[in-house]
């Protein structure tokens, strides 16, 4: 199991990265680098998803059904505090950015 799909279970989705991405059609890396910049881009100023598609190439199109994938913006807002805060400022999250290039 995967580091997002523990932090999928603690948020409480039924669904894995790899499950989500059959039902969309994507790769789990493309899945699991949009996780990364929805968890990234919510602690941010403005639009979650357009700040996530800014920083991460991925259209917002797709980042909207990933989060109704992952459960709405209750289960986004889950994921970004189990994620805490970064850049630079939380190893998990810096890891992450580093990882997928937010």
């Amino acid at each position: 199991m995967g580091i997002f799909d523990r932090l999928l279970v603690q948020i409480g989705s039924s669904a894995d990265a790899q499950t989500i991405a059959d039902r969309l059609g994507l790769s789990a890396g493309r899945v699991e680098k949009a996780i990364a910049a929805l968890g990234a881009a919510h602690s941010k100023p403005g639009d979650t998803v357009e700040t996530a598609a800014a920083s991460s190439g991925i259209p917002s199109g797709e980042l909207n059904q990933i989060v109704d994938q992952l459960g709405g913006e209750e289960a986004l807002l889950k994921f970004s505090c189990l994620l805490g805060q970064g850049p630079r400022g939380n190893p998990l999250v810096d890891k992450l950015s580093d990882l997928y290039g937010n």
